[in-house]
């Protein structure tokens, strides 16, 4: 009899588990964007339903993946940043690599990151139990959200068609962020919706 009891607890203490790690919400083209509250670098909170009423664009962030330094060491990514906050866009840079993993930024590295790499996002966002990240299925650095301003996710995917980590391929790169943001602000619906994210994977 104790040991039916014993097993039926651990399978009782397994499910609960399960049901608190799950998210309670899944990113989805067309649906409300999951709402999630995060602390900055700075050690602010910021929470998604303070920028309704804007665009904003979620950018995962790992500093030490290729993929990410191709954008960031040619300075592409900060320009894109600094070209559409001034449009009045949200950009939210997102960080859910856990403690102990590679990439992982506690907010003095994060703070530094900023300075050195003259970062120009709105906020840089630490999520290092991966709550948020795995609520939108965040799969690579970078994933790219566009979430619209009704709250709506708009796209999520890659950052461009150009799979590598070559700078030189930039030039020629399709942007799909800058794309959907333009078709946005110009009132019209996102020509490309989902793309397949590339990039290293996101270190939970």
């Amino acid at each position: 009899m104790n040991k039916r009891i014993s097993l039926t607890l651990l399978i009782l203490t397994i499910a609960l588990n399960l049901i608190i790690t799950l998210p309670a919400e899944s990113a989805e083209i067309g649906q409300p964007a999951p709402e999630f509250t995060l602390t900055s670098a700075l050690g602010n909170q910021h929470s998604l339903a303070d920028y309704r009423g804007k665009l904003v664009v979620l950018e995962w962030y790992n500093p030490g993946c290729p993929f990410v330094m191709k954008y960031y060491d040619s300075g592409q990514m900060q320009k894109l940043q600094q070209e559409y906050t001034q449009k009045g866009v949200v950009w939210l840079i997102i960080n859910s690599s856990a403690q102990g993993k590679q990439g992982h930024c506690p907010p003095d590295v994060a703070q530094k990151l900023i300075r050195e790499k003259k970062i120009m996002a709105t906020e840089f966002l630490l999520d290092h139990n991966g709550q948020v990240g795995l609520s939108y299925q965040a799969k690579t650095t970078p994933h790219m959200y566009v979430i619209d301003q009704k709250g709506i996710l708009a796209y999520q995917g890659a950052i461009d068609d150009k799979a590598s980590t070559s700078i030189a391929d930039l030039a020629q790169a399709r942007n799909h962020v800058k794309e959907a943001l333009e078709e946005i602000m110009a009132g019209q619906s996102v020509s490309v919706k989902t793309t397949k994210p590339y990039g290293c994977s996101v270190k939970y």
